[in-house]
Formats: structure tokens, sequence, C-alpha cells
């Protein structure tokens, strides 16, 4: 079960860094890295889909009201390899740097999110890397 999760999460990890490369393309090496913050969620069987819905649109509002987030993407896992572990949602989070992680994780907008988050979630996994 951790080998599915760990697989799941380096799965990811190399689609999102795929996608970042092919969109600038050659430009990447001049490019300053990004601090990438990978959130992946399953929600508890319980939760409704609006629920889940509302949990989604309230994270997908967090770049609007914290200014480190320099870039945000999420989606829905569709993999047909069922290697996902339960984890359904994936959320990407990128920062210019550490300072706006920093920013980020105790920022009252992303205490709220939590707040709505918390009776719906069963599992999360978190990943942050610098982009290469």
């Amino acid at each position: 079960m951790k080998t599915s999760l760990s697989l799941f999460v380096i799965l990811c990890l190399v689609a999102i860094t795929t996608m970042q490369v092919a969109a600038v393309g050659s430009d990447a090496k001049s490019e300053s890295k990004l601090l990438r913050h990978v959130v992946m969620f399953g929600f508890k069987e319980s939760s409704s889909e609006a629920e889940i819905q509302n949990v989604v649109d309230e994270f997908a509002k967090l770049p609007g009201k914290i200014d480190s987030i320099v870039e945000f993407e999420h989606g829905v896992n569709n993999s047909p390899e069922g290697l996902n572990d339960g984890l359904t949602h994936c959320f990407l989070v990128s920062f210019a740097d550490e300072a706006g992680r920093a920013e980020y994780l105790p920022h009252p907008a992303h205490k709220a999110f939590v707040e709505v988050l918390k009776p719906h979630m069963e599992k999360v996994v978190v990943v942050d890397y610098w982009a290469q």
C-alpha cells in the first residue's frame, strides 16, 4: 500500500514537471526555479460531491488572497493505473521562494481553508520540491 502511494506521488511529480518543462520550452534554464507545494487529498465517503466541490472552490480562492502564491493549478485524478491509494484531488501551489511558503502556511486565509477541509479529509499527502 505504501509502495503504491509512493509510486502515485512520483508519477504525479513527474507529470507536473513534464508539463512545466513543456510550457516553458527551451527557456526553462533561464527562468528562476519555483518552490512547488503539491497537495493530494482523499475525501471521506460521507462527504457529498457538493461538499468536496466546496473544498476545491475554497482552495482555488487562495491565490487571490495570498500574494506569495505565484502559480496555482488543480485537478482530479484520472489515471487508469489505479495507484492513487484513495487520493483523488491534486493541487499544485508554487512560490518564488521559501519566504513565500513561510507566509502561506500560517496565513489566515490558508488556516480558514483548512477548517473547511478538515471535516471532509480522509487522507492527505504533501510534497514540496524545487522545480528543476
